[in-house]
């Protein structure tokens, strides 16, 4: 994912606050009932972040790439997921294309009211941010990999549950793939991120899609990590926010899931509010000690599978099991 907040976006960012139920409220704990849910298993998860960075960077048009795609079907399939893929080829900054493969899994097809949970699984093809190594593809298991796992953990609890709602898994490719740092045009104003999340949002894989709401899981996996309510979930879907943190905090985890407010960041979501508007939040992680509010590993070859922890995966993983078990 990105840091910088384009210019061109400033004024997508202030239609979500005017045009997509974006109000003042208090980012306060409220008391929230929790229904019964299933246990969150951290430990298959991070297995599952494991066997991703085990295929190598999974930049689109690699074998990796493909391997690991062919790989999270299966997974979703094994779970009872109906899957369908959203595959072709979207323009990179360089003028070619690059292929795409959005993978949806749909758990309880026939129910009328529908969340969505969403992550993106491709990793970013250069370390734009560390000291050396620049140019070379990183493990991306935090940025990637972990809200992947995270979800794939999840599908497996909706496979031997069936919750109440229709929930849709819906993992982008090519969200990762923008022009590096190190490019002289580091503003990059045709902004070649979130190109998977863009093309669903935009053409859904059921024509006419709508779902109550989604969740976005990005870089949620790394040791100590906290998510505070970033900006743009704050403009666009705030009433959505402020009820996944008071679930978190009702079930004992608001040290992780901070309602300090933080700085919008255009992420997948934002083009998932924009162009399908379904109001949709990012749950990120938040680190204020650094220059971009992202974790010192972000986009640098030290995004490997040693800085993922299981107790950040269980932050995670319990509070959407639990948001999506809570819904009648």
């Amino acid at each position: 994912m990105r840091r910088t907040i384009y210019l061109y976006l400033a004024a997508t960012i202030a239609a979500l606050a005017n045009g997509c139920g974006g109000r003042e409220y208090e980012a306060t704990e409220k008391k929230v009932e929790l229904l019964p849910a299933p246990v969150f298993n951290a430990d298959t998860a991070f297995a599952f972040v494991e066997r991703q960075v085990a295929f190598g960077p999974r930049v689109p048009g690699s074998d990796a790439h493909r391997a690991c795609g062919d790989w999270l079907v299966a997974q979703l399939k094994a779970a009872g997921a109906t899957v369908t893929e959203q595959t072709g080829t979207v323009p990179h900054m360089d003028g070619k294309e690059l292929p795409m493969r959005n993978i949806i899994g749909a758990f309880n097809p026939s129910a009328n009211k529908r969340i969505l949970l969403c992550a993106h699984w491709d990793t970013r093809p250069w370390a734009d941010q560390d000291s050396t190594a620049k140019e070379q593809a990183i493990d991306g298991a935090n940025d990637g990999g972990s809200g992947t796992a995270v979800l794939l953990e999840v599908a497996r609890h909706l496979g031997q549950r069936q919750p109440a709602v229709g929930v849709d898994i819906v993992l982008f490719d090519v969200e990762d793939q923008g022009r590096p740092e190190f490019d002289p045009d580091t503003l990059d104003p045709e902004h070649h991120f979130c190109l998977g999340s863009r093309y669903w949002a935009a053409d859904p894989h059921v024509p006419g899609y709508r779902a109550q709401y989604g969740i976005l899981l990005d870089m949620v996996g790394a040791t100590g990590a906290v998510y505070t309510m970033e900006g743009v979930s704050q403009a666009s879907a705030p009433a959505v926010l402020k009820h996944v943190w008071d679930v978190a905090s009702a079930l004992g985890l608001s040290e992780r899931f901070s309602y300090r407010k933080t700085r919008p960041i255009i992420d997948d979501h934002t083009y998932i509010n924009q162009l399908a508007q379904i109001p949709t939040i990012d749950i990120i992680e938040y680190d204020a000690t650094t220059p971009t509010s992202f974790n010192r590993h972000w986009h640098t070859h030290r995004d490997d599978i040693g800085i993922i922890d299981c107790s950040s995966l269980r932050a995670v993983g319990q509070t959407v099991v639990q948001v999506v078990y809570n819904e009648r």
